[in-house]
């Protein structure tokens, strides 16, 4: 695993072997960050990222120059693991939460936010992963022109979602974009 670009690209990351988590892969990272790269600034902008398991995508945020970056982590060897990466790297902007995903959303509210994106790589097959974008709505965890991105399996469909606007696979790894304001795509809803 590796950071794919911005200021840290080609660093290796070396999670614990012992961990359950299902990093995203180096081909759907490199995928996500060209979308994003060509619709909107990665610099400067406030980051959530839920589920943050390894931290790969908070710090590839970071890489490119996210202002701030918080990552929601349960798992006591993922959490510790951020935290130790975050100190190699030198990295004060990237902050790290220890709480579950779900439980963080629904006593957040609006407190913290709004965030640019909020990022979520739910374990697959977790119960609950189609009510993300209805709990990031609800906590108002947005800005207006704000990106919720969720990391998902093919068999997962949330098209149907108002925010919903685009879909786009990358082997078994499928992401579906949300926003309060349309996108240029939005206007064609896709799922590819």
């Amino acid at each position: 695993m590796r950071i794919v670009g911005g200021r840290f690209k080609g660093r290796k990351l070396h999670p614990p072997k012992e961990n359950a988590a299902r990093p995203t892969t180096d081909f759907a990272k490199e995928g996500l960050f060209n979308i994003l790269q060509h619709s909107i600034a990665l610099e400067g902008i406030r980051v959530l990222d839920l589920f943050s398991g390894t931290g790969s995508i908070g710090l590839e945020f970071v890489s490119r120059g996210a202002a701030e970056v918080i990552s929601v982590e349960q798992d006591r060897t993922l959490f510790a693991f951020q935290q130790r990466t975050a100190r190699e790297l030198q990295v004060p902007n990237w902050h790290h939460v220890k709480a579950d995903a779900f439980a963080y959303l629904r006593g957040l509210g609006a407190s913290s936010g709004p965030y640019d994106i909020v990022f979520a790589d739910p374990p697959f097959g977790l119960e609950g992963t189609t009510q993300l974008p209805t709990l990031v709505r609800e906590a108002g965890l947005l800005a207006p022109d704000g990106l919720l991105i969720i990391e998902h399996p093919r068999d997962v469909n949330m098209s149907a979602d108002p925010w919903f606007s685009k879909h786009r696979p990358y082997g078994a790894v499928h992401f579906s974009f949300f926003t309060p304001t349309p996108m240029a795509s939005a206007g064609q809803a896709q799922r590819t």
